[in-house]
């Protein structure tokens, strides 16, 4: 095995290992992904929460980014979606977010501990939410706040050129913390 592969396959192993801790710490992750079908249903859960699982034996490497130019990112395959961290710090991360006719699958709800302000740049895109229902259709310079535990799925995003967004993640100070 050539060491390239080898370094591939570690990564791979490494990702799948802290996978698995995070779904053996948090019981909603295990039951978001006991509801997955199949393989790409798995890979999106897992790049939903920041591990790359996908690439399967022999894949090339994706194009990296060479600019810091927001629309300079790759379109991920088709029904897919892409994020790359721009930013983090101790209780906030800011993502870039590129997707391609991509849908939450199928019974697949987001369920986030931490507060999630987004921001459409590109394209466009149809979100459900729960309590109260709502369908909320955005378009290029629409944002929306979602509080943590909204729940909330994508229900479309746009085929090529794609939707891309930024998405603020942030916790909030417990009650506990401030008293």
């Amino acid at each position: 095995m050539a060491e390239q592969d080898l370094l591939r396959f570690l990564d791979k192993v490494s990702q799948l290992q802290n996978l698995v801790e995070s779904i053996d710490r948090d019981n909603d992750r295990r039951q978001q992904l006991a509801h997955c079908s199949d393989h790409n249903q798995v890979v999106a859960l897992a790049r939903s929460w920041g591990f790359e699982i996908g690439r399967r034996w022999g894949e090339p490497t994706p194009p990296t980014i060479c600019s810091d130019n927001l629309f300079g990112s790759p379109l991920p395959a088709l029904g897919e979606e892409s994020e790359r961290v721009l930013q983090s710090g101790e209780s906030w991360c800011l993502k870039l977010i590129v997707s391609n006719q991509f849908t939450s699958p199928d019974g697949f709800w987001y369920d986030q501990d931490q507060d999630e302000w987004l921001l459409l740049l590109k394209g466009s895109a149809r979100l459900r939410l729960e309590n109260p229902e709502q369908i909320i259709d955005l378009s290029a310079g629409d944002h929306l706040f979602l509080p943590s535990r909204r729940r909330h799925r994508i229900e479309r995003t746009d085929p090529q050129p794609g939707t891309v967004w930024i998405a603020l993640y942030w916790s909030s100070p417990s009650m506990e913390s401030t008293a």
